[in-house]
């Protein structure tokens, strides 16, 4: 204990962490503060007796922290700019123009953002339409005039979440996006054991069945941990330089790949396919008896679990793919005069990366689908269902990412300043975060 008050006094002597720490405070607080302000014309009175949203409702009330559900000003939270980050990043795989851009350092990035920021004015406007069209409930105002300024509001709200995180990224700690999504996701998680701890107490199980379910999801949460920081070391050694008196090179580094490259991406993708079969019987009520789509529909039967693991394992060596390009490695590594040891540059080193890609992303997919179906399996362990999303699937995989990420930062001006360290046993190790604009990964989502 006295060892971790000594870390806290150390962190606010750094005058640059401190304000930064502040700095990430002050925005996160006017983030949680504006996801509780209505839409204008919005009846306030009706928002009470609203039930929790469910389904790929439910999911996007929890990225954007409950403000969905409140019809906030909020309510598309950053999903239209991780959107709009994710067309941008697969258009570098397609597009030449992209791809070049990618290519071009810092004034690459620059562009790539600003084409990013664009999209996400024209996917939030978008979506705003279907979320006003469909979600919105008693209105003041009269129809078209609600639906329009509701969408000025909401897209100028999106795009305000957008700034908030770039202004954490740049003037804060940690990743700015990654932290607004986990704060909103972190925000229902006191609700939630509140309310799981009542039912258990008050019916099945009793406290003893509580306590159990918190050392589960303390072991679930280790478990995550070891999957988001797991990595497969390739040595790569460097050839001597003499220039004039001066010896350069001649030392040996490490390619870290890990394991689970592809983050949280696999897991959205899979999702959002399985969110699919429910829409079918909305629309075309006649099948939706259907024996298939009703096991499909359900999120706790083994038919759907089954089916979402192996969507999962596919995205995961899919998105993989696209985001880790083998031959870049390889020629990049030729270029600064490195090699693998007993590997022929070029071909040869770009076949051999690829090779201990594949092989540490089949345990590393299986690993993230276990994660994945671990909310379904608390649920049917008669678990309360918002308390039950937090022992896996997108949220604790951001939740873990997102502290790992932050604390890592706060170690490096630790010990950048000479101070100790945030663990005794060695330094924190960052993660793949949400992607950005430019394809770069500094962990979110």
């Amino acid at each position: 204990m006295k060892k971790f008050f000594e870390t806290l006094s150390n962190i606010w002597k750094i005058e640059d962490l401190r304000v930064r720490i502040i700095n990430t405070t002050l925005f996160l607080l006017i983030y949680r503060v504006g996801s509780f302000v209505v839409l204008p014309g919005v009846d306030p009175a009706s928002l009470t007796n609203q039930k929790g949203k469910e389904g790929l409702m439910g999911l996007l009330n929890m990225f954007a922290g409950g403000s969905f559900s409140r019809e906030s000003i909020f309510a598309l939270g950053v999903m239209p700019y991780i959107s709009a980050s994710i067309v941008v990043q697969l258009l570098g795989i397609a597009v030449p123009y992209f791809t070049k851009l990618q290519k071009e350092g810092e004034s690459g990035r620059n562009k790539l953002n600003q084409w990013t920021r664009y999209l996400t004015i024209g996917i939030t406007a978008l979506q705003a339409i279907g979320y006003v069209s469909s979600q919105v409930s008693t209105k003041l105002i009269p129809e078209p005039y609600f639906t329009i300024l509701s969408v000025f509001v909401l897209t100028a709200g999106t795009l305000f979440v957008m700034w908030l995180g770039e202004k954490i990224t740049d003037k804060g700690i940690g990743n700015g996006i990654s932290l607004i999504i986990m704060v909103g996701i972190i925000a229902q998680l006191p609700d939630a054991l509140i309310k799981e701890f009542s039912s258990r107490v008050n019916g099945i199980g009793g406290p003893f069945a509580f306590i159990v379910e918190i050392i589960a999801l303390i072991a679930v949460v280790m478990f995550t941990i070891l999957i988001v920081q797991g990595t497969r070391k390739i040595a790569v050694q460097y050839a001597k330089r003499i220039v004039g008196n001066k010896q350069y090179g001649g030392v040996r580094q490490y390619i870290p790949l890990k394991v689970n490259a592809a983050g949280v991406m696999p897991i959205i993708f899979a999702q959002a396919l399985m969110f699919i079969p429910g829409m079918i019987s909305q629309f075309f009520p006649k099948i939706a008896s259907s024996g298939i789509l009703i096991a499909l529909s359900d999120y706790t039967s083994w038919g759907h679990n089954l089916m979402f693991a192996i969507l999962i394992i596919i995205f995961t060596y899919f998105y993989t793919a696209i985001t880790v390009n083998p031959n870049q490695m390889a020629d990049d590594m030729k270029k600064n005069g490195g090699f693998i040891p007993g590997i022929k540059p070029g071909k040869s080193t770009a076949d051999y990366i690829d090779g201990v890609i594949s092989k540490i992303t089949l345990p590393g997919s299986i690993f993230l689908a276990i994660i994945a179906i671990l909310p379904a399996i608390a649920a049917m362990f008669q678990v309360y269902g918002p308390f039950a999303r937090f022992f896996g699937g997108t949220s604790l995989i951001i939740l873990v990412g997102v502290v790992l990420d932050t604390l890592q930062q706060i170690e490096s001006h630790l010990l950048m300043r000479h101070y100790d360290g945030l663990m005794k046993t060695g330094r924190i190790q960052g993660r793949t975060a949400i992607p950005t604009a430019a394809g770069t990964t500094p962990p979110a989502i």
